[in-house]
């Protein structure tokens, strides 16, 4: 969140503080573990929910990161940001061509980070069942720009 454009405080926050916070609502972690997928976690607020959901359910974690943070070949994504432009980074042998992964990120705002994540998954041809954020800001269609991929947050703000 850029402090210049406006956001002063992490739209994430009221959910990290709420210890009652509902479970997904496709049942039980139980329910999900034989899907075989792994679990895709942005740098780096996602890292804070993904390892302990993939853990929760059984399933692989892989860290997609910001440019030059990752040991070895990587491949990588540029995006726009609502300040500016970046780069994600994925490491070219973490998955298997058609492994079936979920996007994992604490907020879907303008989708840029979301998408550029999408893009980098398709180029190690994984297949990308789902994006799952925490909190998503409507009023910016974030999901918009993730096209026939399945949105699912958690919290929603306009």
């Amino acid at each position: 969140l850029c402090p210049a454009r406006g956001f002063r405080e992490d739209p994430s926050r009221p959910g990290l503080r709420d210890k009652a916070m509902p479970r997904p609502a496709h049942g039980s972690p139980a329910a999900l573990r034989d899907h075989g997928f792994s679990l895709d976690c942005l740098d780096s607020r996602g890292f804070l929910f993904g390892p302990s959901l993939a853990q929760e359910l059984g399933l692989g974690c892989v860290l997609i990161r910001k440019r030059g943070k990752l040991p070895g070949p990587t491949v990588s994504a540029s995006y726009t940001l609502e300040y500016g432009k970046a780069e994600l980074e994925i490491q070219r042998d973490a998955l298997e061509p058609g492994q079936k992964v979920v996007v994992v990120d604490d907020l879907l705002a303008t989708g840029g980070t979301m998408r550029a994540a999408c893009e980098l998954l398709g180029q190690l041809r994984a297949e990308v069942l789902e994006c799952v954020s925490l909190v998503e800001l409507t009023s910016l269609k974030g999901r918009e720009k993730l096209g026939a991929v399945p949105v699912f947050s958690l919290l929603q703000y306009d």
